[in-house]
C-alpha cells in the first residue's frame, strides 16, 4: 500500500486499549522473539482473526515485521517505545511526592472553574457577564428605533 513518503512517520503509535496497542506492546517487551498469530492470540486474549488484520496494518504503519509466520515489533518501533517508556518514568519520577500521588481524592480540593464570583453556576462556564441584561436590551431597542 503506498503512502505519502514526506507524512509518513512509522513511529505514529495505535491509539490505547486496541488490539494493534496491545499487540505492540507486547512485542516490545519481547523484542528478541517472534510469535505466531495464535501464540499472540492466546497470551493477549485476542479473537484469532483479529490478530491477523491486525498485525497487517501494524505492518503497513512499519511498526512489525515478519519471517514466515512468525512477527516482531520493527526495531525502530521498539525504539520509539523504548524512549516513551524512560519519558514516562522520567516525568513519574519529577513529579512523584507532589501530594497528588498520595491520595485517591486529590481533585477534591481544586476549585470550581465553573462558578461565578456570586458562587452561582455561569451559563457558559467560561465568563462573568460584564453588563446586566437589562441595559443591553434597552440599548438594543434604541439602536433599532433610532433616534427620536
Amino acid at each position: 500500500m503506498p503512502v505519502d513518503f514526506e507524512s509518513y512517520r512509522p513511529s505514529d503509535l495505535p491509539d490505547e486499549d486496541t488490539n494493534g496497542r496491545r499487540i505492540l506492546e507486547f512485542l516490545a517487551r519481547n523484542p528478541e522473539l517472534g510469535f505466531r498469530p495464535s501464540e499472540l492470540a492466546e497470551e493477549l486474549d485476542i479473537p484469532r482473526g483479529s490478530v491477523g488484520t491486525t498485525l497487517r496494518r501494524l505492518e503497513q504503519r512499519g511498526l512489525v515485521r515478519h519471517k514466515g509466520e512468525y512477527w516482531a515489533i520493527n526495531a525502530e518501533a521498539y525504539d520509539a517505545h523504548t524512549a516513551a517508556q524512560i519519558g514516562l518514568r522520567a516525568v513519574a519520577d519529577a513529579f512523584a511526592g507532589d501530594g497528588y500521588d498520595r491520595t485517591d481524592d486529590w481533585d477534591a480540593d481544586l476549585p470550581d472553574l465553573d462558578a461565578d464570583e456570586s458562587g452561582d453556576e455561569s451559563t457558559d462556564g467560561c465568563c462573568i457577564d460584564a453588563e446586566p441584561s437589562s441595559s443591553r436590551r434597552t440599548r438594543s431597542a434604541t439602536r433599532r428605533d433610532g433616534p427620536t
